[in-house]
C-alpha cells in the first residue's frame, strides 16, 4: 500500500513530534527544522503537502512556500502558527498566496487529520480532472483534424471555373461545411451547409453532408439528388437535428440551384444584373422527412461570380444591428477583383464592423468565377 507523503516543516522540536505522532500511521512523513534544509529535503521525498510554520528563522513559511511550490506547483500547503500577533493579517496572507488551509497552535489531534485527509482527497480529484481533461482536449483536437480533413483545398481550377473558399469555425466543433466538385469540362457544382449546433453531434453530421455529396457523383451531382442524400442520410439522428443548406452547379450554360432554408446565395453577371439564389425548400430535417425541394435554373450569359455564405456572415453583430444581407450584396457586387481577395475583403469588413465583439457563429464563404 502506499501512503501520501507528507513535509513538516517547524523550528520547534516538540511541535514536529506531534504533528508526527498524529499523522505517521496514515500517512509517510519526513520533517524538518531548518526551512532551508527543507528544500533539498522536498526535492528528495516529493511530498503531496507541506505543512509549514509561519514564523521561522531565515525563512519565513510563506517564502518557503513559495520556493518548494517553485519545485512542485501542484504541491499542497497548510501553514501553522503559534503567534497571535497580527493573525488575522497572517490568515489574510496565506488564503491570497492559496494555502489549503491555516491552523493555530495547539491543534486538535482530529481537525489536523480532517484537513489533511480533505487536502489530499481535493487533490486526488483535482488530478482526476485534469487528466479528464486533457483526454477530452485530446479527443477533441483529433475530432477537429477529421472535421477539417472533410474540408477540400481552399482554392481550385474546375475547367473554366475558378473556386475559392474561406471558413472560420467558432468552436472546436463547427457546424459549416463546404464542398465542391468538378461535373464534366465545364462546369462545377459548389455546396455549403450550416448543421445544428456545434460539438460532436454537428462533427457526425457535416461528415454526413460530404458523404452524400460525393454519392451523388455518378447522378453529375444534380442539386436536388445532393438534397435528397443528405435528408436520407440524417433520418436516424432524431427531430432535434436540421440542416439548411445551398448547392449549385454552375457552368457557362446556367446556373441549378436548390436552396433548402439557406442564406441566399449571391450571382454577379457583371454585363446585366445580380440575383438572390432564394429558397427552394425548407430546411433538411427528419421532422421533415416527407419535405421536397426543387431546383431552379437562371442563364448565365457571360462573366459571372457566384458567392455562397453561411448565416454567420450576415448576423455578425455590432452595437448597430447585423451585419446583413445587403450590404454583402453591395461589397460582393462592387468588387470586381479577384476571388479570393473578395473573401478575405468580406472577412475583414466583418471583423471591423464587429469592433471587438466575439463573433458567436462560423464563418463561411465560397466564390466561383465563370470566365
Amino acid at each position: 500500500m502506499t501512503f501520501s507523503r507528507i513535509l513538516v516543516v517547524d523550528d520547534e522540536p516538540g511541535m514536529i513530534r506531534s504533528v508526527e505522532r498524529v499523522l505517521r500511521h496514515e500517512y509517510e512523513v519526513a520533517s524538518s527544522r531548518s526551512p532551508r534544509d527543507a528544500i533539498g529535503l522536498a526535492e528528495a521525498f516529493k511530498p503531496a503537502l507541506a505543512i509549514l510554520d509561519v514564523q521561522m528563522p531565515d525563512m519565513d513559511g510563506f517564502e518557503l512556500m513559495e520556493r518548494l511550490q517553485a519545485i512542485d506547483p501542484e504541491l499542497k500547503v497548510i501553514f501553522m502558527t503559534g503567534s497571535t500577533h497580527e493573525l488575522d493579517a497572517k490568515l489574510i496572507r496565506s488564503i491570497r498566496k492559496d494555502a489549503f488551509y491555516f491552523l493555530q497552535k495547539p491543534f486538535d489531534r482530529e481537525v489536523l487529520l480532517t484537513l489533511v485527509a480533505k487536502c489530499l482527497e481535493l487533490k486526488r480529484l483535482e488530478l482526476e480532472n485534469r487528466k479528464h481533461l486533457e483526454r477530452i482536449e485530446k479527443e477533441l483536437a483529433e475530432a477537429r483534424a477529421f472535421q477539417h480533413a472533410l474540408l477540400p483545398p481552399q482554392q481550385a481550377h474546375l475547367g473554366g471555373i475558378t473556386v475559392c473558399a474561406r471558413y472560420l469555425p467558432c468552436s472546436e466543433l463547427a457546424g459549416d461545411f463546404y464542398d465542391y466538385a468538378p461535373v464534366g469540362p465545364d462546369q462545377a457544382t459548389l455546396l455549403v451547409a450550416d448543421v445544428s449546433g456545434h460539438g460532436a453531434s454537428a462533427a457526425m453530421l457535416t461528415g454526413i453532408v460530404k458523404s452524400a455529396f460525393h454519392s451523388s457523383s455518378n447522378e453529375d451531382y444534380e442539386p436536388v439528388r445532393v438534397v435528397e442524400r443528405v435528408s436520407s442520410g440524417i433520418r436516424a439522428f432524431g427531430d432535434r437535428h436540421f440542416i439548411s443548406l445551398i448547392c449549385v452547379r454552375i457552368g457557362k450554360g446556367g446556373v441549378e440551384f436548390v436552396n433548402a432554408g439557406h442564406p441566399p446565395g449571391i450571382l454577379v453577371q457583371y454585363e446585366s444584373s445580380t440575383a438572390l439564389l432564394e429558397a427552394t425548400g425548407p430546411i433538411i430535417s427528419p421532422a421533415l422527412s416527407k419535405s421536397s425541394w426543387h431546383s431552379h435554373t437562371i442563364s448565365v450569359q457571360s462573366k459571372a461570380r457566384l458567392v455562397l455564405f453561411s448565416d454567420g456572415i450576415i448576423e455578425a453583430e455590432s452595437d448597430a444591428g447585423d451585419y446583413g444581407l445587403e450590404r454583402l450584396v453591395r461589397q460582393v457586387t462592387e468588387n470586381t477583383g479577384r476571388g479570393d481577395d473578395l473573401l478575405d475583403d468580406i472577412l475583414k469588413s466583418i471583423r471591423q464592423f464587429a469592433a471587438g465583439r466575439r463573433i458567436q457563429d462560423d464563418l463561411t464563404l465560397v466564390a466561383a468565377d465563370v470566365s
